[in-house]
């Protein structure tokens, strides 16, 4: 099978590597990431291969596009996206054309994909399904029905399957998309999209850092777009909690922090030798695996390894929108991490609430984490079909 992906990330990471993700489990098969975003580091594996568009970035607003290329403009930049995603499917003829979040997200770029689905429909790159590749809850809309009759519009005759990146135990499609009974497309319920971890590599990351008994916390942020509020505030807890509590802190930033965040973070751990600062890791779930307890962001990506890794975390949302939210109040609900709310950013509030969470035992969640198998089986048995 030859699969395209298209996944287009425009603030932070996180879509970017749940897609790589699914990538990895489609070994056997020829794969390229069709990208669009800022440059990243992406390891992908030796099927895998990577065509970026010209990139387009949006403000931490969501209002305006940015291009990478700044001698560019917005518009140029598109013509020039919208001509070479075509003739790039022309030359590669994808069996599949996997698509992340269009047409529930990303509005903007249906200009360039809509015409490249219209495209495949007719046969124009050969024998081709597409299907959509959708995180677990979407965003609130000022207008939800004019919203889903969009979506309606694009899915049903450009789509021949929905993967929905969730376990419906916590979530289910219809509870923020109403219109599920109009979907055409056969839907598939994945389970949740995260790498599964090797413990092996948590007990030989504690064994380098010397920690015998000593806990371990570790603080990150994602890309690092949102969140340096809760570094700090992370930061000056461990300070004070280090009196009562001896233990590690490690923090990630991220490679978007804002500089001043980091300048700060840095003068602190100069100064404190339980904290160290670095901008990412390459094993981060190893990280996570070795520690005791987690402070973080509550994004898809960042929850669901914590789940994976078995180790109970402390996440706070970022509320532009309700998805954030929405998933970690269910979660909590069932134990499986812990909210923070802004007012628990105060140092002595989240010291307290950091030397609880080291003191408790990790419990089964049961949920199904399984998602990156499930989604490369869907997607071959979509292309048998159509073979």
């Amino acid at each position: 099978m030859r699969l395209a992906f298209y996944t287009q990330h425009v603030l932070g990471m996180g879509h970017l590597f749940r897609s790589l993700e699914i990538v990895k489990a489609l070994a056997g098969h020829e794969v390229v990431m069709i990208t669009g975003g800022a440059e990243a580091d992406l390891p992908l594996p030796p099927y895998a291969s990577r065509y970026q568009l010209p990139g387009l970035m949006m403000d931490a607003d969501f209002k305006s596009f940015i291009p990478v290329d700044s001698s560019l403009s917005v518009e140029e930049t598109f013509a020039l996206r919208e001509k070479r995603l075509i003739e790039f499917l022309q030359g590669f003829r994808p069996d599949v054309l996997l698509v992340e979040l269009f047409p529930f997200g990303r509005k903007k770029f249906g200009r360039e994909l809509i015409p490249a689905l219209e495209a495949a429909r007719v046969g124009a790159f050969g024998p081709c399904k597409a299907a959509c590749s959708l995180r677990d809850i979407l965003v609130e809309k000022d207008d939800q029905a004019k919203f889903e009759n969009r979506v309606l519009s694009v899915l049903n005759p450009l789509f021949d399957a929905l993967l929905v990146h969730a376990d419906p135990q916590l979530v289910r499609l219809e509870e923020t998309f109403s219109a599920v009974d109009r979907i055409e497309p056969a839907i598939h319920h994945t389970g949740y999209v995260t790498p599964k971890p090797d413990p092996h590599e948590g007990l030989a990351l504690r064994r380098e850092l010397g920690l015998c008994c000593t806990p371990l916390v570790t603080v990150s942020a994602g890309s690092g777009s949102v969140g340096g509020e809760l570094l700090l505030a992370s930061a000056r807890a461990s300070e004070q909690l280090a009196g009562a509590v001896s233990h590690r802190m490690q923090v990630f930033t991220g490679p978007y922090m804002d500089a001043a965040v980091r300048a700060e973070l840095d003068a602190m751990a100069e100064r404190l030798p339980h904290l160290r600062v670095d901008t990412f890791a390459k094993n981060f779930t190893a990280w996570l695996t070795a520690s005791d307890c987690s402070v973080s962001m509550a994004g898809y990506n960042t929850t669901m390894n914590l789940l994976a890794c078995g180790r109970y975390g402390l996440v706070l949302p970022f509320d532009q929108n309700r998805e954030q939210r929405m998933r970690a109040e269910r979660l909590e609900r069932m134990d499986a991490l812990g909210l923070l709310n802004p007012q628990d950013l105060e140092p002595q509030a989240l010291a307290e609430r950091i030397e609880k969470a080291l003191s408790r035992p990790p419990r089964p969640h049961g949920i199904d984490l399984d998602g990156a198998r499930k989604s490369a089986a869907v997607l071959e048995e979509l292309y048998r079909a159509s073979a």
